[in-house]
């Protein structure tokens, strides 16, 4: 069972959390093209609405990577991982 424990750690640490950790730097990043084109772009209402559009999805992503890193970390607390 400690083999299993072994593997299951071996799989969360080196490639569960670093995909976590990307895809939370790629929401974070289209949160702030979002940003600037909302800023920017701000005489055109169309790039204003695609800017909004691009802060919501990468607000989205980055509230879905903390929620699955926390569930992750929940049930490997549960199950003694």
């Amino acid at each position: 069972m400690a083999a299993v424990d072994t593997v299951i750690d071996n799989i969360v640490e080196h490639i569960v959390n670093p995909i976590i950790g990307v895809v939370f730097a790629l929401g974070f990043a289209l949160f702030l093209w979002g940003v600037a084109a909302y800023i920017f772009q701000s005489g055109d209402e169309n790039a204003r609405e695609n800017g909004r559009n691009h802060m919501l999805w990468g607000l989205a992503g980055m509230f879905i990577m903390v929620t699955v890193g926390g569930i992750i970390k929940f049930i490997q607390a549960t199950l003694g991982l």
